[in-house]
């Protein structure tokens, strides 16, 4: 590895930070060792974006401007997206994370379509669509006096493609689909992700239009159109079809929904074409071939003397505006199309993370109105801010192309450099770098086990509360873990009221509160606010219709709601847990007597027998029982021998020694569900992600087969595990993203 670059400061870096950068971002050689370190790597990205003002400067001080922005980046107050990090000043030089792409109602459009997302996946970026052109299922096709498949259809094959692309081993692709509501297959596409086994790759959200909004409020039917011809094609009741979106979103987080008049409202180029789509998580919304250019500010940077340090923050606005312009200009785009439509409008979107850490540093509780009104402020600041810097480079490089006829283009009106300046985006990894918290999402929670895989389980502490822990004479390592079993603190009198006041967490907040944050930003946000709205798991399917209806009623342009444990696959990693009850049938036993109690293993026994995909090849699983339900568990690798066929045979006998002790299935599967030794995607239809993964799926299923299910429970508090570290995972804007390891994945 090479020393750490001679200017400027080093970064401090926290643990994790280290870990994501060195396993992600760094450029390494063939054998996956590192070439530069945090320090080499962001003075290659301030390098090769400030080389664009030589563009527009021959003269311009490239030294000054690499260290401008090589101090914004090391002292955390702003950062880029990943591809940028990842990708500026090296051979590939994709700076973009998100695009969106046409699909047309042809054969041939539709698969050059299907090419060209192969091309940005491989590239780094992630892709929209909209399928709403696709005629429908069952629908004339003239050319060939044949029916047409319908969207979903080929929205399986996009699926496919990307499941195929592997992202240099550093990000991994997702897709965004949307499907205007007045399409006639919309009930389908409702219903596409009910059973989680396909489409794994694809967010989904309904485009909503006002004409079904009132629909829905009137009770009345609404008119379907199909895109083939623009005819009415049928009719739908809008509140039963509203109400169906809610239930699928209710039981597993999807559809999400995008409020597509809206994006037409604000589109700034309306002479150029319709918004059809947006990004991946939904906070983008894009022509089709446009790209676009994210960053964010670190809001707890922006803080000093207890207030805000509003010069500081102008300054990082300013500076952050310059930055993402340059990276349109040294961008290395995937797609001749894609080049031409990013330069011709020039959008850029910049937004904010460590929000909650600003409240924090600033005694205000997050579910406050004090809070919701600095937000309004903060954000109407940058915008401001951020317009006029925009300005400022129009009068020095010239207003984007599109600029006549644009919503800008008006008497005596000074040109703009870039079409839309805001965006509030989930940032994922790169608060892990800036070790701030996403986005501008509340504190997900105070303390967490770091590594709930390794014996020796350490415990992650935001690193305010320890702070604050520490100065109030209450921290301990007792406290910290204690903290970790629930994530929030709000029962632990121990710590002083006026702390927990202030320290919540998501599921310490009402949904309404959750809606009522991302508003105040969204009155701001030339595009979207990416905000996930978590639900408790015993939240109504009214709870959500509730919140669906609120993000309508306040102006903001989609919603994201996600309701803890309705996933099936998500296992517990941290959390209260309830205690096991026995079965109904079953005498008293003490906890001592169920662990020496030992049952002996009749001569004949009942069994079932399960083939499970795994990545050491194909894996059966046979599942026996005695006349009280499950005894024993034996394996059969399809290829003899080696050590995961023995990995396998221990398995089986330590979770067949388990359930002879009185152990029950459900906690068998908690112990094994999401360990991973193999791709995050996992394989076959079960998406396996090893063989203890396949193992604690086959008696998932074989509890569901048997009418067992009942038994496997639901946590009130669940969050996943990472298949790749087995930290927390935690939901944001559309991604699952680990704070410990950055493993991040957007469908």
């Amino acid at each position: 590895m090479k020393k750490t670059a001679e200017k400027g400061s080093a970064p401090a870096l926290s643990e994790n930070a280290l870990k994501v950068l060195e396993k992600r971002y760094l450029k390494r050689d063939a054998s996956g060792k590192p070439l530069e370190t945090p320090a080499d790597m962001f003075r290659r990205v301030a390098r090769s974006i400030a080389a664009a003002d030589a563009v527009f400067d021959p003269s311009a001080n490239l030294d000054a401007l690499t260290e401008k922005f090589y101090g914004m980046m090391t002292r955390f107050e702003f950062l880029p997206n990943s591809p940028t990090l990842m990708n500026a000043g090296r051979e590939l030089g994709q700076l973009s994370a998100c695009f969106v792409l046409p699909v047309g109602d042809s054969m041939e459009e539709i698969f050059e379509s299907v090419k060209n997302t192969a091309l940005i996946h491989k590239s780094g970026g992630g892709t929209g669509f909209s399928f709403s052109r696709l005629r429908p299922a069952n629908d004339t096709v003239m050319s060939t006096t044949g029916i047409s498949s319908g969207p979903l259809s080929f929205m399986r094959v996009f699926d496919v493609a990307t499941e195929t692309i592997k992202q240099g081993g550093t990000r991994r692709g997702a897709n965004m689909a949307i499907l205007r509501v007045d399409h006639p297959d919309i009930m389908d596409f409702i219903m596409c992700k009910a059973d989680q086994k396909q489409l794994n790759n694809f967010n989904i959200s309904v485009g909503i239009t006002e004409e079904f909004m009132k629909a829905v409020d009137a009770g009345a039917d609404y008119t379907l159109i199909n895109p083939r011809d623009g005819k009415p094609a049928g009719t739908l009741n809008a509140p039963k079809v509203f109400s169906r979106i809610v239930k699928q979103a209710w039981e597993n987080g999807e559809p999400g929904i995008i409020f597509l008049d809206r994006l037409n409202k604000d589109n700034p180029t309306p002479h150029i074409g319709e918004i059809e789509s947006t990004n991946p998580c939904g906070e983008q919304p894009l022509l089709p071939y446009e790209s676009c250019n994210l960053g964010s500010i670190n809001l707890g940077k922006m803080v000093a003397n207890g207030a805000v340090n509003w010069e500081k923050l102008k300054d990082t606005v300013q500076s952050a505006v310059h930055f993402l312009d340059n990276v349109i200009e040294v961008n290395n785009y995937p797609l001749p199309q894609i080049d031409e439509m990013t330069r011709s409008n020039r959008k850029i979107g910049l937004g904010v993370m460590g929000w909650a850490d600003m409240l924090i540093m600033l005694n205000i509780p997050y579910n406050s109105d004090e809070a919701v009104a600095l937000g309004e402020k903060i954000m109407k600041f940058i915008n401001e801010v951020g317009h006029q810097a925009s300005r400022d480079l129009a009068v020095a490089r010239g207003p984007f192309p599109n600029f006549k006829g644009s919503i800008y283009d008006r008497p005596g009106a000074a040109p703009v450099r870039n079409a839309t300046v805001t965006t509030i985006a989930p940032t994922g990894t790169i608060s892990i770098i800036a070790n701030c918290s996403s986005g501008v999402e509340p504190l997900f929670a105070v303390s967490y086990v770091r590594q709930v895989m390794d014996k020796n389980i350490l415990v992650e502490v935001n690193p305010i509360f320890e702070k604050v822990a520490k100065e109030g004479g209450y921290y301990s390592q007792e406290l910290m873990q204690k903290i970790a079993q629930h994530g929030h603190i709000q029962d632990i009198t121990l710590i002083p009221q006026e702390v927990r006041d202030v320290f919540v967490t998501a599921h310490d907040i009402t949904p309404e509160e959750h809606i009522n944050m991302q508003a105040a930003f969204q009155r701001y946000t030339d595009n979207a606010v990416s905000k996930t709205v978590n639900f408790p798991n015993t939240a109504t399917i009214q709870d959500v219709e509730q919140v669906y209806r609120l993000a309508y009623e306040s102006n903001c342009k989609g919603v994201t709601i996600y309701r803890d444990g309705s996933r099936d696959e998500q296992v517990l990693s941290t959390g209260a847990k309830k205690e096991e009850a026995a079965p109904v049938a079953a005498p008293a036993m003490s906890a001592e007597e169920k662990r020496t109690i030992k049952k002996v293993r009749p001569k004949a026994l009942k069994g079932w027998t399960y083939q499970m995909q795994t990545g050491c090849g194909p894996l059966y699983i046979t599942i026996n029982e005695d006349n009280s339900g499950l005894f024993e568990v034996f394996t059969t690798m399809g290829k003899a021998g080696g050590c995961a066929a023995s990995q396998c045979e221990a398995i089986g006998r330590m979770v067949s020694l388990a359930w002879r002790s009185g152990i029950q299935g459900r906690s068998v599967v908690k112990q094994l569900l999401g360990i991973s030794c193999h791709s995050p995607a996992g394989f076959g239809e079960n998406k396996v992600l090893s063989c203890a993964d396949a193992v604690a799926k086959a008696i998932q299923s074989h509890l569901v087969l048997t009418g067992h299910a009942e038994t496997v429970e639901k946590p009130t508090f669940e969050r996943g595990a990472c298949p790749e570290c087995g930290g927390v995972v935690e939901h944001e804007g559309g991604c699952a993203v680990c704070r410990v390891c950055g493993y991040s994945e957007c469908a």
